[in-house]
This record gives C-alpha cells, structure tokens and sequence, in this order.
C-alpha cells in the first residue's frame, strides 16, 4: 500500500474516526484505525462492536492496500506532523511508514484481515430528517438519558414514528424529556438508539437545511451524515410507559422568563457542590418566585417576578437537574405546570408542543 494525502483532511477524519474506537478490547485490532484504499480514496474506519464510524478522504493512490494502525498512536502522529502532505506506505510485513515533511515515523501495523466486519442494515425502514431539526430533537432530550446500566433501555433515547411526525424521548428516572416534529412518514414504528451513537451524531451533523436519511433495520441504525457513515446497534428492552408518568392535569401555571429562572438557580446553587448536596427550595407564590437553599456553608435566597396563576406552592428539586430542563428548552419564555408539591414539575413552550420536560420534585424536610 502506497499513498499521499492532505495531512488537514488526515487529521479530521482520525480525530471523528478515533471516537467509535475501543479503548481497551480483548481483540487488538479493535484498538485501531482500519485504513483502506478504495479507488482514489482513503476509507478509514473505527468500531467499537456497538458503534462504527466510517468515513473517506480524496487521496493519490500509488499502490492499493489495507492495514490497521494503533488509533491512539497514529492520531498523535498525524496531529504533530510538519507538512501540508502526508505519505503512507505499507510494507508486506506490516509496518508502515508515515512521512510528512522532514519527520518519519515507521509503526507496526495489524493485518486489515483481523478487523472484524461491519455489520449491514437491511433496510427496513427509511426516515428522511432535515440536519437541523434532528440535531434540535437530540440536543433538547439527550441530557436526560440515564447515564446508569440498571435498565440498559434507558441509556438510549426512544424514536418514535407515527401520523407524520417524529418524537424522541428520553428518560433517566428523575427526569423526562419528550421532543416531536412533523415529518413526512407514513410509517408506525418505534426503536431505541443508544446515548452514546446520538453523541457523535449531535458531533457530526451540520446546522443546515440538508437532510439526513436514516436506515433503520431490526437490531441496527445506520446515519449518513456528509461524508461520515455511523452504524450503531439499537438497544432491546421495554421503554418506560412515558404517556403514563406525565400528569394529566396541573393546579398551577406560571410563565416564566427562561433566562431569569437559569439566572436565580445559579446564583442559589453556589453553595451546592457535589460533597454539599441540598434540595433547592422553590416557593411558587403569586407572580413571583422564591429560591432557597442551606448547606453546612451557608444559606442562600432569591427571588424574581413571574406570571403565575392557580395559587402558591412549595417545592424542593434537585439544582441540576432543573437547571439541565430549563437549559435545554432553547426559547426565551416557557411555562411551568405544577400539580402538586410532590407530582412532577411540568416545563412545555409558551406556545405549542414541540417539547415537554419533566423534572421530580425532591422531598423537603420541614424547617430547612
């Protein structure tokens, strides 16, 4: 194997390449990059047996050729490498050269035989999105998957296809968040993508108006995103009952600036860290709202003006997980439905139902 390269294209394709390779495998191969040629391109592909990425490069291929190099290392190569080109030549015995500039590396390779295969798709089910609203779905539910292995279900985020629309749900427990959108489909079907395979997704695609196809088969997903190709597993299991766990009616609501609400939880959770864990006391009195909390350091009070209606109540929650619900509504007013001090605290648009969060409210001891 023999060729030439741009050592910029190189160096992007290894970085995003690098993120769906095994850090640690029984299988050494899986601890690297397979690089193959392909005509008068450079296909390379990382796989971790959960997630595959693979993507290709325009280069000048002298001799065909295949091999699999160490990922770690031959990132830190091609990342410090002096020229605008880089060289690499593969030699019967596996070694390959790498030459860029005045710097030559020579590294040990794995035959391209011992990288297991890729798993295929068949293609069941084809859902055609535009870049830019599912990067918006992923973003405003994937802060809510479980990051805990207890129901390895909720470690993914729930699509679900139905009446011309999509909707992603994503559950951990505490928290709930629900994201939908009109499209054109004229399918019911529903499947449960890993956290972790949304991440590089969110990574990879573009803020703009293109569409991205998904090919969705019994136990895979595939993305085509520009010139990167993402394979990942779908997860097995029941997923939470969600319609169920959201309340069907609410006593109090009150319209609420976003960026105040982020502003008041902040200030008040500077004395809340990791070892000096509190509830954060939220009083919802008529329009206005009252935030507290006590720590072994101090105490803390705020308070701001919000519409409100249906009476006061009080409530505890946990700072951050309030905090990520309200992040993530990406608008400048929502409104805050409430039922009771120990029902679900309810986050919806002002206008509209694109989104829904729930967030757990924490039990308050009396006195604190």
């Amino acid at each position: 194997m023999k060729m030439i390269c741009d050592r910029k294209e190189l160096v992007e394709a290894v970085l995003n390449i690098q993120r769906a390779v095994s850090s640690k495998s029984s299988i050494p191969a899986l601890e690297g990059i397979l690089i193959q040629t392909k005509g008068s391109d450079l296909f390379l592909c990382g796989y971790d047996l959960e997630l595959g990425m693979t993507t290709v490069i325009p280069a000048q291929i002298e001799e065909p050729g295949s091999i699999v190099l160490s990922a770690r290392l031959f990132g830190d190569i091609v990342r410090r490498l002096p020229g605008d080109e880089v060289a690499l030549s593969v030699d019967e015995k596996n070694l390959a050269t790498i030459v860029s500039g005045a710097s030559e590396f020579s590294i040990a390779g794995i035959p391209a035989e011992e990288y297991p295969e890729l798993p295929s798709v068949s293609d069941e089910t084809s859902i055609a999105v535009p870049h830019g609203i599912l990067k918006s779905m992923i973003r405003q539910t994937i802060f809510a998957v479980s990051e805990s292995d207890m129901k390895p279900v909720h470690t993914g985020t729930l699509f679900e296809l139905s009446e011309n629309k999509i909707r992603l749900v994503s559950v951990d427990g505490y928290r709930l968040a629900v994201r939908e959108e009109p499209i054109a489909c004229n399918q019911d079907t529903s499947f449960v993508v890993p956290g972790k395979t949304l991440s590089e997704v969110l990574k990879l695609l573009p803020e703009n108006e293109e569409t991205l196809t998904l090919h969705v088969g019994r136990r895979h997903i595939l993305f085509q995103i520009g010139s990167y190709t993402l394979i990942s597993r779908l997860l097995e299991g029941e997923f939470l009952d969600y319609n169920a766990a959201i309340p069907a009616s609410h006593t109090v609501e009150i319209l609420v600036k976003t960026r105040t609400f982020i502003d008041s939880v902040e200030r008040v959770s500077l004395l809340i860290t990791d070892r000096l864990k509190s509830p954060l006391r939220c009083v919802f009195e008529e329009n206005e709202i009252k935030l507290s909390c006590s720590t072994a350091i101090g105490r803390a009070n705020d308070q701001f003006e919000a519409k409100s209606t249906g009476g006061n109540l009080e409530m505890g929650f946990n700072n951050r997980y309030l905090l990520d619900a309200l992040r993530n509504t990406e608008c400048d007013e929502v409104k805050i439905q409430l039922s009771g001090a120990l029902s679900p605290m309810k986050v919806v648009p002002k206008d509209g139902s694109s989104f829904l969060f729930l967030v757990l409210p924490v039990r308050l001891k009396s006195g604190v």
